[in-house]
């Protein structure tokens, strides 16, 4: 076995077989690519069928000293791991090398969030008189009213847009597709975009019905996302660092607090499993605790 030949066959397997996203994909060759890299580096000319733990170790050792994180580390195993159970799968191989390898300990992050009232901060600091903070407006409700992913808003179609039940159809991670529902606020000004913004933009070939687009009439890229709502937050006075996603998880985080059914949220975010999706109840329990140290007279 050669590792390109091994490579381009799992690639096709994770296309194929397993129907992962572009992106999927070329994360998992990304992480076999690094092991590639390190053999490359220590100069050992080490076939597929020939990696052994100690190798691994030797390798996970040595991205751990480059300054990958441990939860960087924990994916580029995964990737690597999958790799080898493919070639098991396909009787290519008989012993996987990644068994007695253990992953790094990680330690759970909890995400940085907005409170409600910051939130009404940011959005009164968008100027509406201008075409951009009209559109700006659109987004940043839709994305707290929704809690989608940044991909996911600038993906946003107007035929997956059911105003009358109150839901959108996103394209998730993996392509998979979600009815999620939207608030009346956040419909009100993209109805105010499209009436008064967008309908006045010469739109380029092919962008006809994505939602929000840039002054060129083509869909916005993420970094200018990213530049609008650090923009926004920096207008507002928000201390904090401000992303996108920063919405994301403040809308779970809200729901949450409020008393909301974690199935619910894990539907409505997209999470496939709900581990993910159960960072947000050890946000609720710092929030009782604060709570408690702020009401309570014996705190």
């Amino acid at each position: 076995m050669n590792w390109p030949v091994c490579i381009k066959q799992f690639e096709e397997y994770l296309k194929l077989e397993k129907s992962l996203s572009r992106h999927s994909v070329e994360a998992y060759l990304r992480d076999i690519g690094k092991l590639a890299d390190f053999l490359d580096m220590k100069k050992l000319r080490v076939a597929p069928e020939h990696i052994t733990p100690a190798i691994l170790r030797d390798f996970l050792e040595w991205i751990g000293e480059l300054g990958m994180t441990p939860h960087s580390q924990a994916r580029t195993l995964s990737g690597i791991r999958a790799f080898y159970k493919f070639l098991i799968m396909e009787d290519m191989l008989q012993n996987d090398p990644t068994d007695t390898i253990e992953a790094p300990k990680l330690r759970r992050k909890l995400p940085d969030t907005l409170h409600f009232h910051e939130i009404e901060q940011m959005l009164a600091a968008i100027d509406l008189s201008t075409p951009e903070g009209t559109r700006n407006r659109a987004m940043l409700e839709t994305l707290y009213s929704s809690g989608l992913r940044v991909t996911e808003l600038l993906d946003l179609k107007i035929s997956n847009l059911y105003e009358d039940m109150g839901f959108l159809k996103v394209a998730g991670k993996g392509d998979k597709e979600r009815l999620v529902p939207i608030g009346r606020d956040a419909l009100k000004h993209i109805q105010l975009y499209r009436e008064g913004v967008r309908c006045h933009l010469t739109i380029k070939k092919g962008h006809e019905d994505v939602l929000f687009l840039n002054r060129r009439g083509a869909k916005m890229s993420r970094v200018m996302m990213f530049m609008i709502i650090k923009e926004v937050a920096a207008k507002a006075g928000i201390q904090k660092t401000v992303s996108p996603h920063t919405f994301r998880h403040s809308f779970a985080t809200h729901l949450i607090e409020g008393g909301a059914d974690l199935r619910a949220v894990q539907e409505m975010l997209g999470h496939e499993s709900i581990t993910t999706t159960e960072i947000y109840t050890h946000l609720d329990r710092d929030y009782l605790k604060q709570v408690i140290k702020d009401y309570h007279p014996r705190s």
